[in-house]
């Protein structure tokens, strides 16, 4: 993993990640506690945040706005917190809201605990507060999916959580797996890809397979298949 000097955002060094490498290191974290399924199933995510970080997220009243924080010391993560008011409604869309907040944060964990441990953080982490713990505070927006833009903003530690989050509740080859009977050949090169009209099914199989909600499978299969316009593969 690379990283370079930057004066953008929090650190003072930016580690780069290709998706792959994203990808892999989801799969491989969630292969060592035993918590990859070998076919499409639901992501224990709470339970893989206890097995990898040996912490139990907590549930408090956090500030308005913010979904979920997380905080490091000089041997990574030791603590992760929940917003209440996600889990107020007690049904399906709020386990799901709770499931992609903790998966984020347990994207942090993965992939930028290290910058703590090497004391590299050169500003807080809250925005225009005043913070004396290295803290990630995650604001609504931030975690795609929950009622926010997905769209990217600059905030490279957040895409690189959520992209993590996607590879955490999605895995890449389960996907696959769930996606393998509506992909389509299109170009000379046969990418495959998923047609628009099929597109909307293809979500709903993934949300009642993984037990995520709609907008991260959307964002799951937008990263994966591009968008099919037949005209963009002709010459």
């Amino acid at each position: 993993m690379k990283s370079f000097r930057t004066k953008v955002g929090p650190f003072a060094e930016r580690p780069y990640y290709k998706l792959s490498d994203i990808e892999n290191i989801c799969n491989d974290e969630l292969r060592k506690v035993d918590l990859l399924p070998s076919e499409p199933s639901p992501i224990r995510i709470e339970r893989f945040i206890e097995k990898r970080f040996r912490i139990f997220p907590s549930y408090e009243d956090l500030p308005e706005g913010v979904l979920g924080c997380i905080k490091f010391g000089t041997k990574g993560v030791e603590e992760i917190k929940i917003s209440k008011f996600l889990s107020e409604d007690g049904d399906k869309v709020s386990e799901r809201r709770i499931n992609t907040t903790l998966a984020h944060e347990a994207g942090h964990g993965l992939l930028h605990a290290h910058l703590f441990v090497l004391g590299l953080p050169s500003q807080s982490l809250f925005e225009n507060e005043v913070v004396n713990t290295p803290t990630i505070l995650c604001r609504e927006g931030a975690v795609t999916g929950i009622g926010g833009k997905s769209n990217y903003d600059g905030r490279w530690w957040e895409f690189q959580a959520n992209r993590a989050m996607g590879a955490l509740l999605l895995p890449r080859f389960l996907v696959q797996k769930s996606t393998e009977t509506f992909l389509v050949s299109r170009g000379a090169m046969g990418i495959k890809t998923i047609e628009a009209k099929n597109r909307e099914s293809v979500i709903k199989t993934l949300v009642d397979a993984f037990d995520v909600n709609p907008a991260v499978a959307r964002i799951r299969i937008d990263e994966m298949y591009f968008r099919d316009n037949k005209n963009q593969l002709t010459f």
